[in-house]
């Protein structure tokens, strides 16, 4: 596999897929979509006009729906992100518009379509929330599979694909992605993408190396040259040198024996070596994604983000809807606990037509707890859903961003009023279900012994948490590096509230990045929180860490970490102690 006498090319982007892979790129074709023309259509000519994008919008669906059905055993837990797309198909934002354009500007469909996609994009680039915003590429995939039928050309032939490659594209679709031969695709990269698009979320699954974001991957790179492709760093070497290439193939047999390794441990129980036991749980945002966990050896849910579905689209799901997609979830995790939190995004965000005017700091805004406060019919059904898909398994409910504690109050009488509107219409349900809140800003922190009185579990959200302590927005690039999950704030803040918590009777768990970081385990062990939840792919490393440690030995470490006056100092701290533990897990 030698490329001796050409020089090697590094290239960097997002590492969405761990695991490495040396193989031959394979460029994939792009339908050729992207170049479209204007042109006018007469008066008479507009009901065909609309009629042809209507058979495009059907034929999409129908290929779709083809997927579906050929999927094999190892894609079937997808089925619902394609499902979703197909819901996207007949989005009034998507369809309506676009039909809307070829009606009022009488210009074709193509451009009509084009042109919704250009709006769509304008509104999604304005929003903070990373997670909404990778929500784009979703429709930007939609949107392409109509256009292909629109343009009248073929599809990349994902499933003809006979050698063994690395594959290289703009962009994969959940779609494109499950059709993948993974005795003949070696690894991904594509100049699109992200760690949180579906696709990754496919590629982590079914374990085949991905980077996206790639910028200018399919020009870089040329087919047949060598490829190194490191899911977990990002990086993608063109035409490595030999030395470069025995480094990687001894990375790569490492990766594959610690890989093998966390499969060895991911059913063992997370115990300290003196016999403290933590609960180790993974974060969902996909019905899907539960199977993750399971595979990964989560001992269950510790949040599933809800926004999904109510995104991109012109009305709220229906309370069938929701419950659906929530008993598919607490069925498959049963009888572990699945926590489910409510609607953490705002109006703006969740439905494409709002009437509320665009906020200038929406963070700051009407978001989470206080959007459902305010729209109560949209919190009514997505309690009525999570009362009833309850009956099916072991469930915790989680109200985020409380900041006040009549916020509380006022969540629990609708959960009540919820539970009444049940018993009363004799629809089976669960009342009795443990009530949590999240600690993500200071007055939750400060008043967490007087909240702690009306709830079952204070869940902890950092990333929140250190962003509105710090007065930091990880999104600015200019002030991005002050955020710091080391700072002596941050540590005292997450002790103070896991001894409230002790003193109250109530269990405190953590839900954000920081825990699955092995960096924080010695800490997070040592302020004695109750349970840990992640990311799924970082289950079995935080498991076998908290295997390494001692109980005791941490609460003492914290108590010493807790007189550090800087973010240096404390990082310091954790590798002097902890170190050689450490570097075998990251």
């Amino acid at each position: 596999m030698s490329t001796k006498g050409i020089k090697e090319i590094i290239l960097k982007g997002f590492g969405a897929s761990p695991g490495i892979c040396i193989g031959r790129a394979y460029l994939l074709d792009k339908a050729d979509i992207e170049v479209v023309s204007k042109y006018h259509i007469s008066k008479e000519g507009v009901k065909n006009e609309k009629n042809r994008f209507k058979t495009a919008v059907k034929n999409a669906k129908d290929e779709l729906s083809i997927i579906i059905k050929d999927f094999t055993k190892e894609f079937r837990q997808y089925a619902s992100i394609l499902e979703s797309h197909i819901l996207l198909l007949n989005d009034k934002t998507l369809h309506g518009k676009t039909i809307e354009f070829i009606e009022v500007e009488h210009i074709n469909a193509e451009w009509a379509l084009k042109k919704v996609v250009i709006d769509i994009k304008a509104k999604f680039q304005n929003m903070q929330d990373g997670y909404l915003k990778e929500r784009y590429a979703d429709i930007v995939h939609v949107a392409d599979r109509i256009m292909i039928n629109l343009v009248g050309v073929k599809d990349v032939n994902i499933k003809g694909i006979e050698k063994n490659v690395v594959l290289v594209s703009h962009d994969l679709s959940p779609a494109q992605t499950s059709q993948i031969d993974m005795e003949k695709i070696m690894g991904i990269v594509t100049d699109r993408g992200s760690m949180t698009s579906h696709t990754s979320i496919i590629a982590k699954s079914i374990g085949i190396p991905g980077v996206f974001g790639v910028e200018n991957s399919t020009i870089m790179i040329k087919e047949g040259d060598l490829l190194i492709l490191d899911g977990s760093t990002g990086l993608v070497i063109i035409n490595p040198s030999e030395k470069t290439v025995v480094d990687y193939e001894d990375k790569k047999n490492k990766y594959e024996k610690q890989k093998a390794a966390l499969i060895k441990y991911k059913d063992i129980t997370s115990e300290t070596t003196d016999k403290v036991h933590i609960m180790v749980l993974g974060n969902i945002e996909l019905p899907e994604e539960a199977v993750t966990v399971l595979n990964c050896g989560g001992d269950g849910i510790g949040l599933y983000r809800t926004e999904f579905q109510y995104l991109g689209r012109n009305f709220f799901p229906s309370e069938q809807e929701l419950f659906s997609h929530y008993k598919e979830v607490i069925e498959k995790m049963f009888p572990k606990y699945v926590t489910i939190r409510t609607l953490d995004i705002n109006g703006d965000k969740a439905i494409s037509r709002t009437t509320h005017p665009i906020e200038p700091n929406p963070a700051l805004g009407l978001r989470a707890i206080r959007y459902c406060l305010k729209r109560t019919d949209v919190f009514m059904t997505q309690l009525r859903a999570i009362l009833r898909a309850a009956v099916f398994g072991n469930v915790r409910i989680l109200f985020p961003l409380i900041c006040d504690y009549t916020e509380i109050l006022e969540a629990k009488r609708f959960l009540y009023k919820a539970a009444n509107s049940l018993d009363i219409e004799g629809i089976p349900y669960k009342r009795d279900i443990e009530i949590g809140i999240m600690i993500e800003v200071p007055s939750a922190v400060i008043m967490a012994d007087i909240m702690a009185e009306q709830v079952d579990f204070f869940s902890i959200g950092t990333n929140d948490l250190i962003q509105y302590s710090l007065a930091i927005d990880r999104n600015n690039q200019q002030v991005a590096h002050l955020y710091n999950q080391f700072h002596p704030a941050i540590i005292r803040m997450i002790k103070h509230v896991a001894d409230v918590g002790k003193k109250k009777g109530i269990k405190v768990f953590m839900c954000g990045e920081m825990a699955g970081d092995p960096m924080n385990t010695p800490i997070l062990l040592g302020i004695g929180l109750d349970e840990l939840s992640m990311n799924p792919q970082s289950i079995p490393n935080i498991k076998r860490m908290i295997r390494a440690l001692n109980a005791d030995e941490a609460r003492i470490f914290v108590a010493e970490l807790l007189k550090k006056k800087t973010s240096a100092e404390v990082k310091d701290a954790v590798l002097d102690s902890y170190g050689k533990i450490i570097k075998k897990y990251i």
